[in-house]
């Protein structure tokens, strides 16, 4: 069924609902947050809460599948369910390379572990805010000019190769255009003090290296989502599940973020995963006047692509085992 003959949700019951949910799960986070402290969150919890944010996505998904099978039928449920899920295992893969750079980040301000959750909250807020944003704004290009989705299709190949072709290097930091401009223009302390963001000495404000952080993760994240959100208009047109499914992806990366600080290498040939997955999306753009690939088969490849280079990882060392 080609993506212009699949009606919206534009219910505002189900608008209402997403967002109510959303708002109970971002306060048991903070809640959570605040009951933790200062103490670290082990690898054991951070994969308990990391299978929680998981099955809160699903029980997003089987509640909407359960509600259009009542009110619209069976067909709609089962394709607004699937886009969903391909959505959301989309978005989920691709934030992987962005909390691989969070970590690269934090390793480069030795930023201390206690803060590092205090960063990830706000930055986890920020790509919420940010993302809905990118989306309204990608859904009404869409809507009005259809060949949008073209450039999208040759922008996502593009980043594919780019990807690959691209070296892994540390950030720069010095030579970063933001840090350079805060240096300047603002006071910046070269301790941390605790969770501050900022310190009033004398009258005068004062910020502290975790401001610093958290602006290059918001930075950092409306990178990756200018990457990522384009991806999941191949798979659907529909703002609801667009917004639906980048948010539940997003709403776990804390979690998600301390379960892989402690396995980033393991995982090295997760890279060529996401490249395949880039390059399959931007390809299905291009070609949906042509050839429509059902959601079940896009939600098939894109899991076939990261079970492969997860599974493959395991057995393949890294060609380079001695850099840290």
């Amino acid at each position: 069924m080609p993506l212009s003959s699949i009606p919206n949700i534009d219910s505002p019951f189900a608008w209402i609902a997403l967002f109510i949910f959303v708002a109970a799960a971002l306060a048991a986070d903070f809640m959570m947050l605040r009951q933790q402290g200062s103490r670290v969150i082990s690898f054991k919890d951070a994969l308990r809460w990391s299978v929680i944010w998981i099955a809160l996505a699903m029980v997003f998904c089987g509640g909407l599948w359960l509600t259009l099978d009542l009110s619209d039928g069976r067909a709609l449920a089962d394709v607004k369910a699937g886009e969903f899920l391909t959505g959301y295992i989309i978005e989920k893969s691709l934030s992987v390379d962005n909390l691989f750079v969070f970590l690269m980040l934090f390793n480069a301000f030795k930023v201390p572990l206690p803060q590092q959750k205090k960063a990830l909250m706000i930055g986890i807020i920020a790509a919420i805010i940010l993302r809905i944003l990118l989306i309204l704004v990608g859904a009404w290009l869409i809507s009005r000019f259809s060949w949008v989705m073209y450039i999208f299709g040759v922008f996502l190949l593009y980043t594919g190769v780019k990807m690959v072709v691209a070296e892994e290097e540390e950030p720069d930091l010095q030579n970063n255009k933001l840090i350079r401009w805060m240096q300047k223009h603002l006071t910046i302390t070269h301790e941390y003090h605790g969770s501050a963001l900022y310190l009033v000495k004398e009258g005068a404000r004062v910020f502290t290296p975790l401001f610093v952080v958290v602006a290059l993760i918001g930075i950092t994240d409306v990178m990756f989502a200018v990457d990522s959100i384009p991806a999941i208009f191949a798979v659907t047109t529909d703002p609801f599940i667009v917004m639906s499914s980048n948010i539940f992806a997003v709403l776990g990366l804390r979690a998600l973020y301390f379960m892989l600080a402690g396995m980033a290498d393991r995982f090295h040939l997760l890279k060529f995963g996401l490249v395949a997955i880039l390059v399959f999306i931007g390809a299905k753009m291009l070609m949906m006047d042509f050839y429509h690939i059902p959601v079940g088969a896009s939600l098939t490849i894109v899991l076939a692509f990261l079970s492969v280079t997860m599974v493959a990882s395991l057995y393949v060392k890294p060609k380079h085992t001695g850099k840290h």
